[in-house]
C-alpha cells in the first residue's frame, strides 16, 4: 500500500504543476454601457435574443369599405306641383320619356287661373282707360278748360292702373300663362329643366290643389312628375370619425352594385359633412356616380370602395410604442447590440400599428419587440 501511494504521488505533483504553470487572463469580460438615452450590449449578451428589430415604413395603400345608398342628383333634379287648383284635362307626358324646358306635361282646367287672366286683361283695360283720359286731360289743360288739380288726378289714376296691369301680368308670368291671351282657365304644366320624367304621379280628371307642394311628404302628398336626368346620381354615406382621414372632396369612389357584380362603377367624393349626427355618431358623406349607361337604379343599396391616400408619414408595431411621463418614446437600433431611446409624437393606432407623425422616418430600424425590457435597463442604471 505505501509503495502505491509513492507512485501517484509524482502524478498528483505533475498534474498541479501544470495547472499552475497555465497563463491568467487579466482583461475583465465586457459589460452594458449606459449613457443618457443610449444602451450598447456587448456582441455576446445573451439579452440581445430578446429584441427584434423592424425598419419603419410608409403604410401601403389600402381599400376601406363603406356601404352607400343611390338617389337622385338633386342638382339636376325638379320635383313638379301645379299652381292652381283644379282638374287636370291631359296629362300626355310618359314615364321614363325624355322632356326638354317648357315642354308640355299636362293640362289643368283651374278657375283660379281663369279669374287671374280676368284680372289681367281687366287691368290692361282699365290702364288704357286711364291713359285716353289723361290725354284728354293733358289737352284741356292745355287750353285753359280744366284746372292743374283736374290734370294730376287723371295721372294718379292712369299711374295706378298701370301699377294694377303690371301687378296682373307679373302674376300670370309667374305661373307660365300669358297675359292678354283668352280667358279659358287652361293652365299648361311645363317641365322647369331638361331631363326624363322618373316619376309620374298625375292622370285626367284628377284633382289637383296648390298645397300638396306645401306637405312635402311623399306619404302625403306626392309631386306630380319629378324630371331628373339619370346619367349621375348621388351616393349618400355614413361615414364614421375614422373614415375621414380617407375622405376629401374628389376622392375617387368604387362603386360596386349586387345587380351587377362584374361591373365597377367610378365616382368621387363631392360634399362632406360638417357635423356628426348625435345619435349614430357617423358624418353625412355625398358623391356622385357616373350612370351614363343607365343600370344604376336610384335607392339601390351599393358598396364603396375607397382607395386610402398614401403620405410621407411611417408606421411602426404598436408594441414599439410606450408611454413614460405623458409622453410617447421608442427605441432605434443604431448598430449590432447598440439602441437609442427616441421621443416621438404618434397618431391613432389601427390594426396593430401606429402612425409617427414625428421622430422617426422612413427605412429606420425601430425595437419591435422588447422596447419595455431596453427601457428598464436604461432606467435601472
Amino acid at each position: 500500500m505505501a509503495n502505491r501511494w509513492f507512485i501517484r504521488l509524482p502524478i498528483v505533483v505533475a498534474v498541479c504543476a501544470a495547472g499552475c504553470a497555465k497563463k491568467i487572463d487579466p482583461t475583465p469580460a465586457p459589460t452594458t454601457q449606459i449613457s443618457a438615452d443610449r444602451i450598447v450590449f456587448p456582441a455576446n449578451s445573451p439579452k440581445l435574443s430578446a429584441f427584434a428589430v423592424v425598419p419603419a415604413a410608409r403604410p401601403a395603400a389600402q381599400l376601406r369599405h363603406l356601404n352607400a345608398r343611390l338617389t337622385w342628383n338633386e342638382e339636376a333634379t325638379v320635383r313638379v306641383y301645379t299652381p292652381f287648383a283644379g282638374r287636370v284635362r291631359t296629362a300626355p307626358a310618359k314615364l321614363g320619356a325624355v322632356v326638354q324646358k317648357n315642354e308640355a306635361l299636362a293640362e289643368v282646367d283651374s278657375p283660379d287661373l281663369g279669374q287671374a287672366q280676368a284680372d289681367g286683361q281687366k287691368a290692361a283695360a282699365d290702364a288704357l282707360l286711364a291713359e285716353r283720359a289723361l290725354n284728354r286731360a293733358r289737352d284741356l289743360f292745355d287750353h285753359g278748360a280744366i284746372a292743374r288739380k283736374d290734370l294730376e288726378a287723371a295721372e294718379d289714376v292712369h299711374a295706378n292702373a298701370v301699377a294694377e296691369r303690371q301687378r296682373a301680368q307679373a302674376r300670370l308670368a309667374v305661373y307660365g300663362a300669358e297675359a292678354g291671351g283668352t280667358v279659358d282657365g287652361i293652365f299648361t304644366l311645363r317641365a322647369p329643366l331638361a331631363g326624363t320624367i322618373v316619376e309620374k304621379n298625375i292622370n285626367p280628371g284628377q284633382e289637383v290643389r296648390t298645397d300638396q307642394m306645401l306637405a312635402n311628404l311623399p306619404q302625403l302628398c306626392a309631386p306630380l312628375f319629378v324630371i331628373s336626368d339619370p346619367r349621375t346620381l348621388w351616393l349618400q354615406l355614413d361615414a364614421t370619425e375614422t373614415d375621414l382621414a380617407a375622405l376629401h372632396p374628389g376622392q375617387a369612389l368604387d362603386v360596386h352594385a349586387r345587380a351587377y357584380p362584374d361591373r365597377v362603377f367610378h365616382g368621387t367624393v363631392d360634399n362632406i359633412g360638417l357635423a356628426l349626427d348625435p345619435q349614430s355618431r357617423t358624418v353625412k358623406i355625398r358623391g356622385v356616380v357616373d350612370n351614363a349607361e343607365g343600370r344604376l337604379k336610384a335607392e339601390m343599396y351599393v358598396a364603396v370602395d375607397i382607395l386610402e391616400p398614401t403620405t410621407d408619414q411611417v408606421e411602426v408595431p404598436a408594441k414599439a410604442v410606450f408611454m413614460l411621463d405623458n409622453r410617447y418614446y421608442l427605441f432605434l437600433a443604431l448598430g449590432p447590440g447598440e439602441f437609442e431611446r427616441r421621443e416621438v409624437r404618434i397618431g391613432t393606432e389601427q390594426a396593430g400599428r401606429i402612425p409617427v407623425l414625428a421622430g422617426v422616418h422612413d427605412g429606420q430600424p425601430v425595437v419591435a419587440e422588447g422596447a419595455l425590457l431596453l427601457n428598464a435597463v436604461l432606467n435601472a442604471d
